[in-house]
């Protein structure tokens, strides 16, 4: 196949680039030519005839098919078959090659969820023509991505459905110490995804939905001061637009997958949230409790303000003692001190509902404690990934999501992120 080369290039001033372009595009070309022809050998014969019914499934005509592949366009003529006995119909070459009700190769569904997962649709239309030389408009991205999320989607409901009915497999052997972590992140949503739902701001326009993140990781050692070290690549999330108990029980079974059964110590760690301690209440009634120490250090922060409106300096110095002091476990020294005080007026409200957050928490403010037993003290596993696993994708200038759409995107970055996007490839082609 010759290249046609422009008059520039004719003149002996070769572009490099545009022969490297030229020169894929031919390749691709004859590659997609070869393809075709090994996919001309593919007649599905290794599926018995045998129908469940009793029948035969029989070829009833050849119909042709185009998919789009890595290397381009190929044309596939295979055999529909039909059983003689209940009539049901079946298309074997296209279960084998993973291609039953779409127009794209695995490997093409494959590149293009990864592009829509990580970046806008438009950028992964234009980083996949210019990194692969594959032409797809950015509706091609967002349609597979999202139909490749909702199947990932789809396998983790089953999988949460068999641990909660006690049918799922538990690990032999489980960690040293299994960490909980949940928050909540908002993401914008199209108008009609928040009818009914009060807003936060001041018109009292709802122009978000909750994305609830689950984060699990898992610890064994600490550093020559004693100090916590996560376990390398042990961090798997989940999350969903949906509501707490539900997800309770998403973040239930991914714990079960990481060996709660079997850990030696599991710990729960949460901002102060109600929901994130109810959830640990009714899953996880064993694991210890720990309120994110900076979360808490802000609470203090603002006590601080609150005390000193006037004397910016005596407030930092307030909140200088009062943070050694949470940070050795001394709640209820502070409690004593501030419940001294003598405030009035508003400034007395606002110190009662500050306080009422330590008095609820003091059992899981002990941070003296939980650090002598070498365990985290603060949440900022699953706050980051709040940041680069929904953040960083779902909630860029001028987004507004449907809640399936944005649920599928969610599953399919957690998938990403967790280290299970070649597993589900890999189920797929075991299947």
């Amino acid at each position: 196949m010759a290249l046609a080369l422009s008059d520039r290039e004719r003149s002996g001033r070769l572009d490099l680039e545009a022969l490297e372009v030229l020169t894929r595009e031919v390749m691709h070309r004859c590659g997609a030519m070869i393809l075709e022809k090994l996919l001309e050998q593919e007649t599905g014969s290794a599926f018995s005839s045998e129908c469940g019914c009793g029948g035969r499934f029989l070829v009833h005509q050849r119909e042709s098919k185009t998919v789009r592949t890595l290397l381009g366009e190929v044309k596939m003529t295979r055999g529909v078959e039909r059983c003689n006995g209940c009539g049901a119909w079946r298309v074997p070459a296209d279960e084998v090659l993973d291609v039953v009700k779409t127009g794209y190769s695995a490997g093409m569904r494959r590149v293009m969820a990864k592009a829509g997962a990580e970046v806008c649709f438009d950028k992964g239309r234009d980083l996949l023509w210019e990194l692969a030389g594959i032409r797809v408009t950015d509706k091609e991205v967002e349609r597979v991505s999202e139909a490749v999320g909702a199947e990932i989607a789809c396998r983790e409901e089953e999988k949460v459905a068999q641990v909660m009915q006690g049918v799922a497999e538990a690990r032999a052997e489980g960690p040293e110490t299994l960490y909980l972590t949940a928050d909540g992140t908002g993401v914008p949503v199209l108008r009609r995804e928040t009818e009914g739902r009060q807003g936060k701001g001041e018109d009292g326009i709802a122009r978000t939905r909750e994305v609830k993140l689950g984060a699990v990781f898992t610890q064994a050692r600490v550093d020559e001061k004693g100090r916590p070290l996560r376990d390398p690549d042990s961090t798997s999330y989940v999350g969903r637009i949906e509501a707490a108990e539900r997800f309770g029980e998403r973040l239930f079974a991914e714990a079960v997958r990481r060996g709660l059964h079997t850990a030696k110590k599991v710990a729960g760690i949460g901002d102060g949230a109600a929901w994130v301690w109810n959830l640990f209440d009714l899953h996880f009634p064993g694991a210890i409790q720990i309120v994110d120490f900076y979360h808490a250090a802000e609470h203090l922060a603002a006590i601080g303000r609150r005390l000193y409106p006037d004397d910016a300096a005596q407030s930092k110095a307030w909140f200088r003692r009062a943070r050694k002091r949470l940070k050795r476990g001394q709640v209820a020294e502070i409690l004593t001190e501030l419940k001294g005080r003598p405030v009035r007026g508003k400034k007395k409200e606002e110190l009662e509902k500050a306080l009422a957050y330590f008095e609820k928490n003091q059992e899981r403010m002990r941070y003296d404690r939980f650090r002598k037993q070498g365990l985290f003290i603060g949440s900022g596993v699953v706050e980051a990934g709040c940041k680069s696993v929904i953040g960083k994708r779902l909630k860029q200038s001028g987004m507004h999501w449907s809640v399936r759409g944005a649920n599928a995107i969610i599953a399919l970055r957690c998938c990403l992120e967790s280290g299970g996007f070649e597993d589900y490839w890999e189920q797929r082609r075991a299947a």
